[in-house]
């Protein structure tokens, strides 16, 4: 496959039955072979999307010792501001060439997982910044439900199985801004270096132009380009887990522009949707067969989740 493919997600929201397999058809056959599709019809209008980039840049643009105040120790990174060069893939030792911010799950009045997730981070200079992180926070995920349940029907699970394990989730939004290159990379170090996601699903926003690049099965990279109304949505390593490799998380990157661009800054925004910390991952009875023995051992979503955090840099053991 040289292509990610597209897909529309009002055509699962419709009334039309054909149009709602259509899209189960379409989605779960683009995550069994490249474990990526661009999609349309999602809840983020025009207007967030415009005042969500403006408040990014907004932050971004702050002097580094006001950003470098919303840095909070001993949480791995979960919530507020990540300084440039602190997270690295796993198995690499060089820095990516980014920072970024982390906006989390925003908790029902008397949730038990109050006491597990750290509070969202207030960022006083941008009073906007917060209120229109929410929103787009709330809308990515509305879409992610939408997405996970098509991928429910298609792996033979009841429609609504995801619903319990999402509500409430440890779901993140990240803004990430890869500042200009003002000198030679050391180390081979590249705006976000080959990686796996973590969670069940990640949506991109900012894939409009080239930098992503995704590893189709045959271990070619294909620049994976969006069109402006499209997010860019791929499996991560908990789905794939869970579905024995059914679904695919896909190996991904963000490789550095040419030499001539280097003076440009790149904004992303993804969205990685997991779920609560007590979700078995363990591998789904209906994908395993003589065919497709079981691939991985029982583990939780949480139990993963730091697993993965060591490896990143993000937490030290």
């Amino acid at each position: 496959m040289q292509n990610i493919p597209s897909v529309d997600l009002r055509d699962f929201l419709s009334d039309d039955p054909a149009r709602k397999q259509k899209f189960v058809n379409e989605i779960g056959k683009a995550y069994e072979e490249i474990g990526f599709v661009a999609l349309k019809g999602h809840f983020l209008d025009d207007r967030l999307v415009d005042e969500l980039y403006s408040e990014v840049r907004n932050f971004f643009n702050l002097p580094l010792e006001v950003k470098e105040k919303y840095e909070i120790p001993g949480i791995g990174g979960q919530r507020g501001y990540v300084s440039f060069g602190k997270e690295h893939a796993k198995g690499r030792s060089a820095g990516d060439l980014k920072e970024f911010w982390h906006f989390g799950q925003y908790l029902s009045e008397g949730s038990k997982y109050a006491s597990e997730y750290p509070e969202n981070v207030t960022v006083t200079e941008l009073p906007k910044f917060n209120t229109v992180g929410k929103e787009a926070y709330q809308m990515l995920e509305k879409t992610g439900i939408y997405v996970l349940r098509a991928l429910a029907i298609y792996i033979g699970l009841d429609e609504f199985y995801f619903d319990k394990f999402i509500k409430d989730g440890n779901s993140i939004l990240r803004p990430i801004h890869y500042p200009p290159i003002t000198d030679e990379p050391k180390d081979g170090a590249v705006r976000a270096a080959a990686h796996g996601d973590i969670n069940l699903i990640t949506l991109l926003m900012g894939a409009q132009g080239k930098g992503l690049q995704v590893q189709n099965h045959d271990g070619q990279w294909i620049d994976a380009i969006a069109e402006p109304d499209e997010l860019v949505i791929n499996v991560g390593d908990m789905l794939s887990r869970h579905t024995n490799n059914k679904l695919k998380s896909t190996i991904h990157q963000v490789v550095n522009p040419p030499r001539e661009l280097w003076g440009t800054s790149r904004y992303s925004i993804p969205f990685f949707m997991h779920p609560i910390s007590e979700m078995p991952l363990n591998c789904l009875e209906n994908c395993i067969d003589a065919d497709h023995p079981k691939l991985y051992d029982d583990i939780t979503a949480g139990e993963f989740l730091y697993e993965r955090l060591v490896d990143l840099g993000l937490i030290k053991k």
